[in-house]
């Protein structure tokens, strides 16, 4: 985390996993960024820790509710935070923060946080079992 920028909300919990800009064509008739642009950014985010973890395919097969905290604007970077907070045979779950770094600013706050679940499949789709941590 760079630390010469201002933190409003604390420190993102995990690791950082994807970093985009919000882009003018993302945006809703209000001008603020889509809640779907950042959910499916978070999913994205998800899956490639999940994928990771599982050493193979991996797909979202749920997430939990999740509370807008503050809007995302065009400009921003949005930035997203992976945790994986527990492992069961075929199926994760893992904890995933939106933050923003403002465009003027650069000043980091919290957009929104869930828990999404995945579970690791085979080629054929059927779930699998996740293997054993290295080491």
């Amino acid at each position: 985390m760079v630390t010469n920028r201002p933190v409003t909300d604390g420190v993102p919990r995990g690791s950082l996993t994807v970093r985009i800009s919000a882009m003018p064509g993302d945006t809703n008739a209000n001008g603020d960024i889509f809640g779907g642009w950042v959910l499916s950014r978070m999913d994205q985010a998800g899956g490639m820790a999940a994928v990771e973890r599982a050493r193979g395919r991996a797909v979202t097969i749920a997430v939990e509710a999740m509370t807008f905290i503050r809007p995302v604007r065009v400009g921003d970077v949005l930035e997203v935070f992976t945790d994986i907070e527990s492992i069961g045979r075929t199926s994760m779950k893992i904890h995933i923060e939106a933050w923003v770094r403002r465009y003027k600013t650069h000043d980091q706050e919290k957009v929104t946080d869930a828990t999404f679940t995945f579970v690791a499949i085979d080629d054929a789709g059927k779930p699998r079992p996740i293997p054993a941590e290295a080491g």
